[in-house]
């Protein structure tokens, strides 16, 4: 993958050197890598262009043909199963004129772009091209899809548009074994969700990752049920996470802790009595509780609006129980409550991102995820030169 055409505006890389530090040393990330276009440009080439982004959960591609339309920075993918049961991602535009080949998420036997009818395989083969018997030397074999790497682990699907990315497990360095306590690859999803907020996605994704508003965005809501975190872990990998106990389960509001579903089979001691959040660079947040699990998929549009999409999980166990549909109920409607208080918040901070008179913060103990965030995507826009 080639490096951007655009320069770093002047003084962004003396900004972003100053998020290169400890957690209790580093500036904040300045508000022109949330609002400035030409700093968003060059974040699609370095961050989303580069490595490993997250699309979400196995299940949500079950059976052969299954798909979604996905943009990825500015780049249109579809990811889709194929006969074999192997999910593929290729570039979602058409090797004749480049239309996008599929919309929005559903169910193929073939992928066909709706301009001149030229389909596709599962598998990205170019199988049917009409009228094109008069062109000179045209060979469907030469015209397939462009591929993509895709990977899975512990339930997660990322999917890489570099030519020759680094290696999934290197990327996601000791998040197994920190993680091992949790099943994640048996967990299965139970709500996805999409919607859309008018900030920009690294706002997003903070949010999830910090303790620091919870006693001002979240009294009476959620705020109680956390106790204050443990210190972060130093970990190996594109990824950030930080452990606290809670009272009761994070899965639940506080009017409702009487409603919790069993803990995870297996999981015992500290993990079982609070929640891990991690989050996966760029764009997968993750919140690994008692009884399951919640996420967030974050993608840009834009410097000033990202697509979300919340997803909830529980073990097969879970799912089965009788009183499941009613009680997961409970889960969804504190999900949804935190998601209205945190919106209003991030819609209102990056109207203050907005001004030329902003100026780099720092970070509370509390927001040890967002630090290593910030310092790892420092680092990615920095190679930019």
């Amino acid at each position: 993958m080639p490096h951007p055409t655009a320069h770093l505006p002047d003084g962004l890389a003396n900004e972003l050197g100053a998020c290169r530090q400890p957690a209790d040393q580093a500036a904040t990330l300045p508000a022109s890598c949330y609002v400035d276009p030409v700093v968003y440009q060059i974040e699609a080439d370095t961050v989303f262009r580069q490595g490993w982004v997250g699309v979400g959960r196995w299940d949500r591609w079950p059976r052969a043909g299954d798909y979604s339309a996905i943009d990825l920075a500015g780049v249109p993918v579809v990811v889709v199963r194929d006969n074999e049961g192997r999910l593929r991602a290729f570039a979602n535009s058409c090797s004749h004129r480049s239309a996008e080949v599929m919309t929005g998420d559903g169910t193929c036997s073939r992928m066909r772009c709706p301009f001149h009818a030229w389909t596709y395989a599962l598998d990205g083969r170019l199988v049917a091209a009409p009228s094109m018997y008069r062109t000179k030397n045209f060979e469907r074999a030469d015209h397939g899809l462009h591929e993509f790497t895709v990977a899975e682990r512990h339930g997660f699907v990322f999917v890489s548009l570099e030519e020759t990315p680094t290696p999934i497990d290197d990327w996601l360095g000791d998040f197994s074994e920190i993680h091992a306590s949790w099943p994640l690859a048996d967990l299965v999803t139970t709500r996805r969700q999409e919607f859309m907020v008018s900030c920009n996605w690294k706002g997003f994704a903070e949010v999830f990752n910090e303790y620091y508003h919870l006693p001002y965005v979240h009294p009476g809501s959620i705020d109680d049920t956390y106790n204050e975190p443990d210190n972060p872990e130093n970990v190996v990998g594109a990824w950030s996470t930080h452990f606290g106990t809670t009272v009761g389960t994070g899965g639940l509001l506080e009017a409702d802790q009487h409603r919790a579903l069993p803990v995870i089979d297996g999981l015992s001691g500290r993990a079982a009595l609070g929640v891990r959040y991690s989050w996966l660079f760029p764009n997968l947040v993750i919140a690994t509780g008692a009884e399951g699990m919640w996420m967030y998929e974050v993608y840009p549009d834009g410097p000033d609006r990202c697509r979300c999409a919340q997803v909830v999980c529980f073990p097969p166990s879970t799912v089965d129980r009788k009183d499941f549909a009613e009680v997961v109920e409970a889960y969804y409607e504190r999900f949804d409550v935190a998601l209205d208080e945190d919106i209003p918040m991030l819609e209102r901070q990056h109207g203050g991102m907005q001004s030329p008179f902003t100026r780099q913060g720092r970070f509370s103990y509390l927001e040890p995820n967002v630090a290593r965030f910030a310092d790892w995507y420092a680092g990615r826009l920095l190679s930019a030169g």
